[in-house]
């Protein structure tokens, strides 16, 4: 099995324009996250709208696809970027262009779950840990996920999943396992072509996830659990603790 790993970056955003060419610790997200990924992956590639993020990758050696503007999706930019690619490659590793400490083990679980003939669609999940509190756990942000006994995932939601029906909800976290979401997806290539022809669907359109027109369309979504953690970066409050993390890590 070949793999391919395709990171969409968009220059334009209402919280914060600009963000691949963010500088940290001298150098920038997007480059942090494609220095990164080519450790677990042999051919990586930024998908872009935006001269200006192309011209920054080439210039530190890196391969950048220039896409549509119109896209609706990173997981359509995604997969404009892999037939604009040339790759023989027969599974797409979409990796976020704003996760500049992704670990190179995160994407080799990703690429174990296609290890199982069956698997149209992979992501990684995580435990949550109790010590972060109720606040963390109902964050809206943070995405939840709720599996089946084969980590297929059965359900992604904004509110708390699963709902603990016996105890009180300040008990909830001790009285259940959750599972948040890690937005890094896997697709067989012949899937995601079919991916990108969905319409929204009234689960996605409820939720604001995408996954969720998948998982209505009758797609498996198998998933892999990291203990990784993660800094994905969507404004400049986020960059700041991004510098300091970095600080602590290079220490």
């Amino acid at each position: 099995m070949k793999f391919i790993g395709i990171i969409p970056a968009r220059y334009a955003s209402s919280r914060f324009p600009g963000k691949p060419l963010a500088d940290i610790g001298g150098m920038t997200m997007i480059e942090r996250v494609y220095r990164r990924a080519s450790l677990a992956l042999d051919e990586v590639a930024v998908a872009t709208d935006d001269r200006r993020i192309a011209d920054t990758v080439e210039a530190f050696g890196g391969r950048a696809i220039m896409t549509s503007p119109d896209h609706r999706s990173g997981t359509d930019r995604c997969y404009e970027a892999y037939r604009l690619s040339g790759s023989d490659a027969d599974t797409v590793i979409n990796i976020q262009g704003d996760e500049p400490f992704i670990a190179p083990s995160q994407i080799e679980a990703l690429k174990g779950c296609f290890e199982r003939p069956g698997t149209q669609i992979a992501t990684l999940v995580r435990r949550f840990d109790p010590a972060r509190g109720w606040d963390a756990l109902f964050d809206p942000n943070t995405p939840k996920v709720v599996l089946d006994s084969d980590m297929h995932a059965l359900y992604f939601s904004r509110s708390i999943i699963p709902y603990v029906r016996n105890h009180p909800w300040q008990e909830w976290i001790e009285s259940a396992t959750f599972h948040t979401h890690v937005g890094l997806y896997g697709y067989r290539a012949d899937t995601l072509a079919r991916l990108v022809e969905l319409p929204q669907s009234p689960l996605e359109l409820a939720e604001s996830l995408e996954q969720l027109r998948w998982l209505q369309a009758g797609y498996s979504i198998q998933a892999a659990l990291t203990d990784e953690p993660t800094i994905g970066i969507d404004t400049p409050a986020d960059l700041a603790a991004a510098v300091e993390y970095l600080k602590t890590i290079e220490a």
